[in-house]
């Protein structure tokens, strides 16, 4: 007995099959663009609303306030402070036209400056296709960069063979030692940050005890006073006679202090790496160090990229602090520069910390948003 309140079935003339795929359609309007990007991640919610319009106030007010110290009320020419010192005066440009070779190089000779450019094309020439995935011969880019560009650098900078005139440290200064002092630090730190790392793990109780109280002591003291103690203590642990170099001392005090802080942020990226992987790693019959170098250390290290480039971060503008230890970088430059009595005015400073800091802001974006794009591109096994 059929149900009186069941549909009728479809006669034939009344179904429908379609026999060919419908044309795709594109998606609606409000989802795509940038009006649904800023719908959804600034004006998602009442409380994303008032943020974004807090955000954005607040912006305004800082980018007003520097284009029209920098800009608007700033002076472009003369020939010393007096042209900056009247009522009203914004930054004062011609006194960074006058000492930008300074910023560059401190107190460099003149006439030996075409070293120092020559270092920094070769740094830039060696690191940009070493950062680029899909330009060739990696492996001897790698060997150029980390091994013969230091040798390079060093014999260029310093001088005293091949015919090139000896240019002690001393004379050293501005952007040319927040470099030195960055990327020395940067490329030593890493190694002894993994080696220490490794050691905290160890199954031998020497070596994890020596990585803990190594890790702790550097961790526990500012940099100031690591500064102050490779500056003034290295030189007692060298043998009579033997006098090191005052640049020296400030990069082993820096590669010393990043490595303790790079061990426990790689640490934690051993510690996350499952189990089964040391496990399927040793089925393989994989000694300890070809199993940490070819499975463990790649995927820990790719999981901490944001801590490590945060520490790399923080030690580029932590070069700053070897002022006190009378080395001349970027900011000492300005500082010294500044109080110069013929450009002394009172938008000088703000001038010269005003570059200074566009300077370092840049150098830190550009590795912020290169360590983002690497995330992203070694995230094959954790898609978000």
């Amino acid at each position: 007995m059929t149900d009186a309140a069941s549909p009728a079935p479809l006669s034939p003339s009344r179904a429908f099959v379609r026999s060919v795929l419908a044309p795709p359609q594109p998606p609606p309007a409000s989802t795509v663009g940038a009006g649904a990007w800023v719908r959804t991640n600034l004006f998602g919610s009442l409380s994303d609303g008032v943020l974004t319009l807090l955000g954005l106030a607040a912006a305004l007010l800082v980018a007003r306030a520097v284009i029209d110290f920098a800009v608007l009320r700033a002076v472009w020419q003369g020939d010393s402070g007096e042209v900056c010192r009247i009522e009203g005066a914004g930054a004062c440009w011609p006194y960074v036209t006058a000492f930008w070779k300074q910023f560059l190089f401190g107190r460099y000779p003149a006439e030996e400056r075409w070293r120092a450019w020559l270092t920094f094309a070769a740094f830039f020439g060696l690191l940009a296709p070493l950062m680029i995935p899909r330009v060739p011969f990696k492996r001897a880019n790698a060997l150029l960069f980390f091994v013969g560009l230091p040798i390079f650098a060093y014999v260029m900078l310093c001088g005293g063979s091949f015919g090139l005139v000896e240019v002690e440290t001393t004379m050293w200064g501005g952007l040319l030692v927040t470099m030195v002092v960055a990327v020395t630090g940067i490329v030593c730190s890493l190694p002894i940050g993994i080696l220490l790392a490794l050691g905290r793990r160890s199954q031998m109780p020497v070596v994890r005890m020596l990585s803990i109280v190594f890790i702790e002591f550097w961790r526990g003291v500012p940099m100031i006073t690591v500064l102050f103690m490779a500056a003034n203590m290295l030189p007692l642990f060298m043998p009579e006679g033997v006098d090191v170099d005052k640049l020296l001392r400030a990069l082993v005090g820096v590669a010393i202090f990043t490595a303790a802080y790079l061990a426990e942020t790689i640490r934690g990226g051993l510690a996350a790496i499952p189990k089964g992987q040391y496990e399927g790693a040793m089925a393989l019959g994989l000694g300890y160090w070809r199993m940490m170098g070819l499975i463990i250390m790649p995927q820990a290290l790719k999981l901490v990229i944001p801590g490590i480039v945060n520490s790399f971060i923080s030690l580029f503008k932590d070069t700053t602090l070897v002022l006190i230890v009378s080395i001349f970088d970027l900011l000492g430059m300005i500082q010294g520069s500044r109080n110069d009595p013929i450009w002394s005015s009172p938008t000088t400073g703000a001038t010269g910390y005003l570059v200074a800091a566009v300077i370092f802001w840049c150098f830190c974006f550009g590795m912020s948003r290169y360590s983002q794009w690497m995330e992203r591109r070694l995230a094959t096994g954790h898609k978000r």
